[in-house]
């Protein structure tokens, strides 16, 4: 069975939750962003947490409130839903233009929202109840909120991790190949606030990294594996620097303007750290190809001097851009 239901969000809020679909992959065959499998996800994920943490915060408050002799239990429990119906309801989306969403659920997502319906609704309306679930939802990190939207699978990967086992899975950016690999641990990424898992492959042993919400059809097997201490610290220090990638790092010579050094301190998203500085010089030791998606952007402002391949793939990239421009400037 299914329902359809018209919910009323600000449009500040209907754009957040769409970025995040977007980040996280939630597509319609034709490409476009599907807001409504996203939104489904969120609620049979999140709901019985926030429903959890509100009744949490409810009994808070009334235990508060019975140290007064005065307040009956009547109007205690009257104050405290008016607390945080009305008070503790974020004031972030309340100004502004509101969007109409019409969430079309079956399933589970069925299920949450008639719980909600038969018992949440005394004190406010469908509308306001999921304003108030999607707001929670969104004042908490993003990589917290990818591991609430894919609860089952960090659920399958730290039961992996925490039992030393070998898990196969697909990957919506390779969904013709399996992957069977041991894996050691997850990291969020601080720029990007995603997580990653960090694994080795089984077959060669070699250290990779996984975006935890590009994972399809989990599977731990029953074979168990052995820590390797050296591939442990070696994934450490990939964790700390940048758990995007697990490729070998590399000693690089950058070269920048003025303008370059501006951007560089201006641009902080997968920005490399910088291990030493002469003048206008920068020497960095990162992962080659974070190197060159990140200094690609800043054109004759910044220039890598070494190492030679580096030197060679962003003149390939340049040159493949400037082939682009001559093609369309001919019509």
């Amino acid at each position: 069975m299914t329902e359809k239901y018209k919910i009323y969000i600000p449009e500040e809020m209907r754009s957040r939750l769409m970025n995040d679909a977007e980040l996280f992959e939630f597509t319609k065959n034709d490409g476009s962003v599907n807001l409504n499998a996203f939104l489904k996800e969120l609620l049979v994920n999140y709901f019985d947490r926030y429903r959890e943490e509100k009744k949490h915060l409810l009994d808070t408050i009334l235990s508060d409130l019975s140290e007064y002799s005065s307040i009956t239990d009547q109007d205690a429990n009257a104050i405290a839903d008016k607390i945080i119906n009305t008070y503790m309801r974020s004031g972030e989306y309340r100004s502004g233009r509101n969007a109409t969403i019409t969430l079309t659920v079956s399933g589970r997502s069925l299920d949450v929202m008639r719980s909600i319906e038969n018992n949440m609704l005394s004190q406010v309306s469908l509308s306001q109840y999921i304003n108030d679930l999607l707001s929670s939802y969104l004042s908490i990190a993003r990589s917290s909120r990818e591991m609430i939207i894919f609860r089952d699978t960090f659920d399958d990967l730290n039961k992996a991790i925490k039992s030393k086992r070998i898990i196969t899975f697909s990957s919506t950016s390779s969904p013709d190949q399996v992957f069977t690999i041991r894996p050691y641990m997850i990291a969020a990424s601080k720029e990007e606030q995603c997580n990653y898992l960090l694994c080795t492959d089984d077959r060669f042993g070699q250290p990779r990294t996984f975006r935890i919400s590009r994972l399809r059809a989990v599977y731990i097997s029953s074979d168990t594996f052995e820590i390797n201490e050296n591939i442990m610290a070696e994934l450490n220090e990939v964790a700390r620097r940048n758990p995007q990638s697990a490729s070998k790092n590399v000693e690089a010579k950058v070269v920048m303007t003025d303008r370059g050094i501006h951007k560089f301190h201006m641009v902080t998203k997968n920005r490399p750290d910088v291990e030493r500085r002469e003048g206008n010089t920068f020497y960095f030791n990162w992962p080659r190809r974070q190197l060159e998606d990140y200094f690609v952007r800043f054109g004759k402002d910044a220039v890598i001097v070494s190492p030679p391949e580096c030197i060679e793939s962003l003149k390939s990239i340049y040159g493949k851009a400037l082939d682009a421009y001559r093609r369309a400037e001919k019509g």
